[in-house]
């Protein structure tokens, strides 16, 4: 993300389109592709465009599939949320940039928001496993996870510590 949004403000910047002119965002960033590099520049950036949204999208999709399959693992919801992914895609292409932008910005809010209160959550774990990481590393050890070393820390699916005990074995 920082080397393609500091290679667009240079090749915005480099252009001088930028002085008096009433373009902006992406027909900004088209124009100055264009006049540096060539007429096929605005093609070729609005192909990638649509791949990074294209790839943007199934990403995000998956995340909220996958969420919702571990949250509750129900047919009814996925087709809720699938007809939902789809509503979202045709308004987003129907409705106002503005539109768009606002709804985008407050369901990443809301997604922070959540992510919050679950970090505040396994906080105390997190602390946990950085004394216990510590104390390894003041014995001279190098440091591994093992969850039973976490008090409270339940139901994990790996960190058992049985690769610990394999790898013991092996020297």
């Amino acid at each position: 993300t920082f080397l393609v949004c500091t290679s667009t403000a240079f090749i915005v910047l480099c252009s001088g389109l930028y002085k008096g002119s009433n373009l902006e965002g992406i027909e900004l960033t088209q124009q100055a592709l264009s006049s540096q590099i060539g007429p096929w520049a605005s093609t070729f950036l609005a192909i990638i465009i649509f791949l990074f949204a294209f790839s943007s999208l199934l990403g995000n999709y998956y995340y909220g599939e996958t969420n919702i399959a571990f949250i509750k693992e129900s047919k009814t919801w996925l087709l809720i949320y699938r007809v939902a992914v789809v509503g979202m895609v045709f308004f987003g292409s129907i409705a106002a940039l503005q539109t768009v932008w606002s709804l985008a910005d407050f369901f990443m809010g809301l997604m922070v928001f959540t992510n919050l209160i679950a970090i505040s959550f396994l906080s105390k774990f997190a602390y946990a496993a950085l004394v216990d990481y510590i104390k390894q590393k003041k014995q001279g050890k190098d440091p591994v996870f093992v969850a039973s070393s976490i008090p409270g820390l339940q139901n994990t699916e790996c960190w058992d510590g049985q690769d610990v005990e394999e790898k013991q074995k092996a020297v």
